[in-house]
């Protein structure tokens, strides 16, 4: 990161930057930024290595082929297109990578994986001009690139292969690329991935594992990256008790072999990155493609919210969020029971994020630290705030609730800020007096 950002106890922080904490009430030209955004390490049969990618919704139905491999209709991008029914962009990052490209006399694929296995190539003599030739690659039995050439030398590559050198053209039907495999996956693949994805800004982050050890990476990571350097952002995982409000713990067990038991982490982090700063999740309907296990008591869903488990139940003929919480159980002076709700996490977030942005674009190293500087910094993180309150995410919001002063330094100031969330209603109580 270049500049600083986290949590402070005390005004010490070396680093030029914006450091916010947040705590629970006593009782223990801003502009709000578009969410929608999320992340995740993917294992893929093709694509883009050793690099994140973006991919916005409109990509991925128009240009799955190239991006992934595989029509958008294809059993193996369900997960996908479960995250997308939500989600507006992801930031992808293919976590088996570095396997082996498939090739043939011809063209080497562009990428490594046992999809380059379904490349072929064609050459056949134009039919209006003998002297040339059209030199088709296939993905499947569909054409996705045709070139007329007069020699090999006129080849360029495509969104699929690459031409070798020193090749001559003669007619030959559908030549198969072979030998395509994809990469192994261990730990150090994980950790590549949060080193290369920590510059980046997003709402939600999405790992659809199974092993405790990388559950745990994860989670350590999401800690570091919101309390040492300010990157707030939440984390999707399957049944990871994190004990923390950063970290959502996915319950459910989903059936599918392509994708294994943890497939709904998919839909939950697209339905979160998704979801606006004033709305919640509760009661959302899943309408995604996996098959979902619903089969708890009453009971069972009451212990389950009571441990902090993200879990969907069976509502009639739909499976519907039951409670839109993270997984914070232990709850203190600071961080009361409100923390546990992920609707208080999003406006947390969103002020964070924005105000950063905010303070580290328009203020930092520009605008002095005196009177006029100070009230410039209060009218915005107001106005800020005030849109949160047109839009129903705080309420009660007054101008006197936001303070700010010069800190310890000439160079530092101090905000004090209060607000009240308003989560969505969650239950009601009725009483019916019958004459």
């Amino acid at each position: 990161m270049a500049l600083g950002g986290g949590t402070f106890t005390l005004q010490n922080k070396e680093l030029p930057g914006a450091y916010i904490n947040f705590v629970s009430a006593a009782n223990a030209n801003a502009a709000l930024s578009e969410r929608g955004i999320c992340t995740m390490p993917l294992e893929l049969d093709w694509g883009v290595e050793d690099r994140v990618f973006e991919v916005s919704s409109e990509d991925f139905q128009k240009n799955s082929s190239e991006l992934f491999g595989y029509d958008y209709g294809d059993r193996r991008l369900k997960g996908l297109r479960d995250l997308f029914l939500n989600a507006r962009t992801l930031y992808a990052y293919r976590i088996n990578g570095g396997g082996a490209k498939a090739a043939n006399d011809l063209a080497e694929a562009l990428y490594s994986g046992v999809r380059g296995n379904d490349l072929k190539i064609s050459v056949a003599v134009n039919a209006d001009d003998e002297k040339l030739f059209n030199v088709s690659t296939l993905l499947g039995t569909v054409e996705v690139d045709v070139q007329t050439v007069a020699s090999a030398e006129e080849l360029i590559p495509n969104k699929y292969v690459k031409w070798k050198e020193g090749i001559a053209l003669s007619a030959a039907a559908a030549l198969p690329l072979v030998g395509g495999k994809n990469g192994e996956i261990n730990g150090e693949n994980y950790q590549d991935y949060l080193d290369k994805i920590e510059s980046y800004s997003f709402n939600i982050m999405g790992a659809a594992v199974t092993d405790e050890t990388v559950k745990a990476l994860f989670a350590a990571f999401n800690k570091r990256m919101r309390e040492e350097m300010g990157v707030k952002f939440q984390l999707v995982l399957y049944r990871y008790a994190a004990d923390y409000f950063g970290v959502v713990n996915v319950q459910n067990e989903a059936y599918d072999e392509d994708f294994g038991e943890s497939a709904l982490v998919y839909w939950t982090a697209g339905a979160l990155a998704g979801c606006e700063v004033n709305r919640s999740v509760q009661n959302k309907v899943y309408d995604g493609e996996f098959s979902v296990d619903t089969s708890y008591t009453q009971t069972d869903l009451r212990k389950a919210v009571k441990s902090g488990k993200f879990i969907l139940h069976k509502v009639g003929s739909d499976v519907r969020v039951l409670a839109d919480i993270n997984s914070l159980v232990t709850v203190s002076d600071t961080q009361g029971q409100v923390f546990t709700e992920n609707q208080t996490v999003r406006v947390m977030d969103q002020i964070a994020n924005d105000i950063a942005v905010l303070f580290n674009t328009k203020y930092l190293g520009v605008v002095p630290n005196d009177k006029a500087g100070r009230v410039s910094l209060w009218s915005d993180i107001v106005k800020h705030h005030q849109q949160l309150g047109e839009i129903g995410a705080i309420e009660n919001f007054s101008d006197s609730d936001v303070s700010v002063r010069q800190g310890n330094s000439k160079k530092s100031v101090v905000v004090t800020d209060s607000v009240t969330v308003a989560n969505a209603m969650s239950k009601v109580y009725m009483t019916v007096t019958v004459a």
